[in-house]
């Protein structure tokens, strides 16, 4: 269903005239209102939930960083209590709307500061994040920060959510590609750290053996571990909370202060309980649902790998579910595929999992998927769904060296322009100029998203008009829409959590863990 590398024979488009652009798609706010861009419905009428019981009417949260981290946070976190605006022509306040402080927007009352506060020795961080073994790099640097978590979440202060803040030297240094070559203690070769992960001991070297079952990449290993707590965590580099946008965009390439505050103050809220806006035009009774391999292992006739499904609703609530580890890898074929049995045990758990959130009758799926739904998982998906539901597989990926479109003069193409190729394949292209922005807020020409409808029966254009709507439900970020459905952007993500801790066994089914 998936592939672990990029098929090499591309698939080229027949010839077509049928281009068209989809309506940008609505998302609602407070009083059923609807318009296309996040900042202008939580600006003119606020979140969706405003008056619902869910609402979080406060916003209590915990902090765990340094101490110069927990200045720099208070710092920034002040100015979200008032309106922040951009300098410039309205091509720029256009891009980069004003933020018009936290409680304006959320309609929830912003704290003058962390309801508990835990800070870490800045030197020791420092230096945990320059040894030369990956495996103690980033796990000595998540335990310090996975105590200060445990210390909130034991506290009688109740918050619903912490904010972890990271020295920028441990986003440099904790990642998979990272290297460091002039810090401390010895690189450990690929054997060792497997039988350092089995529990061997070494009777000169002192080490958490621990430590080599997790992740080397910080973020993918607090956040897993970080779950048997049950606060959803925001990670912050300490580098984003610059206060003056000049210096940072020189830095770091940041955007405006106003930008990084919408982004920041929505991801909080959504953590925090709240649903900032829904799609309006979802339709009843249908589900989204992503799925997505990792590799685990090897082993005898194929490599061992875990399934993972996303499953989202119109209101944004995400659940996510992990199937059955299995030889689901095929070397030969270069394919993942479940057998009929895992896949009907994961759908049958997402599809509980819908009954427990929605209590809506359930009336149509779509799968999304990377690549090819063989016959038998297809067969498995399919005795999962109750009677007199419908299922429907497809095959959404991005395609960079496929195809490009343009237009005369020098804009690209816009978002929501849709290629039809045929009766069941086309392009969307989720990136491209934005009409409500007067730019294309990108780099390079935009490329598209190719669709696929593989299994089942399903009319394209409206299809491409629910993925499209799907590029609108990130929490973690305040933008008009991105380039991919939310089923597929974190896939990823969600995968790599979940295999790349697999000592990890209290995950959560909540999407805002993951994000």
């Amino acid at each position: 269903m998936g592939r672990a590398t990029k098929n090499r024979q591309k698939s080229r488009p027949m010839i077509s005239s049928d281009v068209s652009v989809l309506q940008e798609p609505p998302i609602e706010f407070r009083y059923g209102q609807r318009l296309s861009d996040p900042h202008d419905g939580l600006a003119m009428f606020g979140p969706y939930d405003t008056d619902l019981p869910s609402h979080p009417r406060n916003i209590s949260y915990g902090f765990v960083g340094t101490a110069g981290g927990l200045n720099r946070f208070q710092e920034f976190a002040e100015r979200l209590r008032a309106s922040i605006t951009v300098d410039g022509d309205d091509h720029a306040k256009r891009r980069w709307p004003t933020f018009p402080g936290f409680e304006a927007a959320f309609h929830s009352a912003w704290p003058t500061g962390p309801t508990r506060s835990v800070t870490l020795d800045e030197q020791a961080l420092i230096g945990a994040a320059k040894n030369k073994d990956a495996n103690q790099r980033a796990g000595i640097v998540v335990d310090s920060y996975l105590d200060g978590i445990r210390r909130i979440a034991e506290s009688d202060e109740a918050v619903g959510l912490v904010v972890c803040v990271v020295p920028d030297i441990v986003y440099l240094n904790c990642r998979p590609e990272s290297r460091v070559t002039d810090g401390l203690g010895v690189s450990i070769p690929p054997a060792e750290r497997k039988l350092r992960a089995s529990g061997q001991q070494d009777f000169i070297t002192h080490y958490d053996s621990a430590h080599y079952q997790y992740s080397v990449d910080f973020r993918r290993q607090i956040k897993a571990r970080a779950m048997r707590h049950n606060i959803p965590i925001q990670i912050v580099r300490e580098s984003t909370l610059r206060l003056d946008s000049e210096v940072a965009e020189q830095e770091r390439g940041l955007t405006t202060l106003s930008d990084r505050a919408w982004n920041l103050g929505v991801a909080i809220y959504y953590k925090c309980g709240g649903k900032p806006w829904r799609l309006a035009t979802a339709r009843d009774g249908v589900c989204y649902i992503g799925i997505a391999y990792r590799l685990t292992g090897k082993g005898r006739g194929g490599r061992s790998a875990c399934c993972a499904a996303q499953m989202f609703l119109d209101t944004g609530d995400g659940i996510v579910f992990r199937g059955q580890d299995g030889r689901w890898y095929s070397p030969e074929k270069n394919e993942f595929h479940l057998n009929k049995p895992a896949a009907r045990n994961l759908l049958a758990g997402v599809l509980k999992s819908y009954a427990e959130l929605e209590g809506k009758p359930l009336r149509e799926v779509f799968l999304h998927c990377r690549s090819y739904i063989a016959g038998e998982e297809w067969d498995g998906f399919r005795e999962a769904c109750p009677a007199g539901v419908k299922v429907v597989g497809i095959r959404v990926r991005h395609v960079y060296d496929d195809v490009r479109l343009y237009r005369e003069g020098t804009r690209p193409v816009l978002r929501g322009t849709f290629w039809q190729v045929s009766e069941t394949s086309g392009y969307l292209w989720g990136t491209g100029f934005k009409p409500r922005l007067g730019t294309y807020d990108g780099w390079e020409t935009p490329a598209p998203v190719r669709i696929d409808i593989q299994r089942g029966e399903a009319e394209l254009h409206q299809t491409a008009q629910d993925i499209l709507g799907l590029t609108k439900l990130n929490y973690n970020a305040c933008r008009l829409g991105e380039s991919e459905p939310v089923t597929i952007k974190f896939s990823n993500a969600v995968g790599e959590i979940l295999v790349s801790n697999p000592s990890v066994i209290n995950t959560s089914p909540k999407f805002k863990f993951y994000i």
